[in-house]
């Protein structure tokens, strides 16, 4: 694993080290030469009262075109599946310092004092009450959201901010914080998923091509998870 904590050079330069590496011919395979070599081979020392047929010489010939079309089909993929990889570490570097939307349950107070996100409310309900957690497991903040205008909040995105303040309203320490949203659905008290906006402090780029950002408050999150990016 390579970390791109700023630009991804290091990535690159392994990316590159790679492609080299599997651009070189391994020594088991057998290569136009050595086919064409055998070919020969064959035909001077094949039995001239019994000569090949014209038709198994030709099928030897069309199995070799259809050995080497394959042979460079895979050159070529291979080829941009690495232009696919040195691309993504180059986008991966430029999320490094900016903030992203992603489905979790935890995010980072910073210094601002505030964490903003929503809540994922699969249908309508008259409230939702949010829970904050510090990392010891304390509860210090519960809140009640309600629509003052309509007295029901739509299904959708709910949006969620909070100030950073416990139960008396005195700010609290900066550190990861765990979030709980409850409504209720059809009479039932029904746990809600939340996302939040996180800080990208380093992208790690795998073997594979597989990118993975580390977020905030949230650790190792993948990519395709992230639902927006600010």
């Amino acid at each position: 694993m390579e970390e791109l904590g700023q630009i991804g050079s290091s990535a690159l330069d392994s990316i590159s080290t790679r492609n080299r590496a599997e651009s070189l011919p391994k020594d088991n395979e057998l290569g136009q030469d050595a086919f064409l070599q055998l070919l020969v081979t064959q035909l001077s020392n094949q039995d001239p009262l019994s000569p090949q047929e014209n038709g198994e010489f030709i099928a030897q010939l069309a199995q070799f075109s259809s050995v080497e079309g394959i042979q460079n089909l895979n050159a070529s993929v291979d080829d941009m599946a690495n232009s696919l990889r040195s691309n993504q570490a180059l986008q991966a570097s430029a999320l490094v310092g900016r903030n992203v939307r992603l489905p979790t349950d935890s995010a980072q107070l910073n210094d601002q004092g505030r964490i903003e996100g929503n809540i994922k409310l699969p249908q309508s309900t008259e409230q939702i009450e949010v829970r904050v957690y510090d990392p010891t497991g304390q509860l210090v903040s519960q809140e009640v959201l309600r629509n003052q205008t309509t007295g029901i909040i739509p299904a959708g995105d709910v949006p969620l901010k909070w100030s950073g303040t416990d139960l008396e309203g005195n700010p609290v320490s900066p550190g990861n914080y765990r979030f709980e949203a409850e409504a209720l659905v059809n009479g039932e008290p029904q746990g809600l998923e939340t996302e939040f906006n996180s800080n990208v402090d380093s992208v790690t780029l795998g073997q594979s091509g597989d990118v993975t950002l580390n977020v905030a408050g949230a650790g190792p999150i993948s990519l395709s998870k992230v639902t927006e990016i600010f």
